[in-house]
């Protein structure tokens, strides 16, 4: 399995259209194998979720995202998780021993709403 996480450094992204990096783990019973560093390409409506699942990406986690960033990610198959906060590969651990669930908390109208901008 693959999982990216939008990050900023080694932490979770408020936002994965905002993020410095994706970070992608690559998973094989339930630990982390492999970890790369994919620099954000940009954001561009409907572009980020065509791209990560084009790099075989299957969930993405993130502090926040909009919800019709919800919908594309999930009309790729892509599941979504967010709310998060802390590093990175631990959110990734969390994950992988079904510690980690998503808020469901998403951003509305490309605005900022707390944390969370689109």
């Amino acid at each position: 399995m693959r999982i990216a996480v939008a990050s900023e450094k080694e932490a979770v992204a408020n936002h994965f259209g905002r993020c410095e990096t994706f970070m992608v783990f690559d998973t094989e019973n339930e630990q982390i194998v492999k970890t790369e560093a994919v620099p954000n390409p940009g954001h561009r409506p409907g572009f980020l979720p065509r791209f990560l699942h084009d790099l075989g990406v299957q969930t993405i986690i993130s502090g926040g995202m909009g919800g019709s960033a919800v919908e594309l990610f999930n009309g790729n198959n892509i599941e979504v998780i967010v709310g998060i906060k802390g590093r990175a590969e631990q959110a990734v651990q969390d994950y992988l021993a079904g510690n980690l669930k998503t808020t469901g908390s998403v951003c509305h109208e490309h605005k900022f709403h707390g944390e969370c901008e689109d």
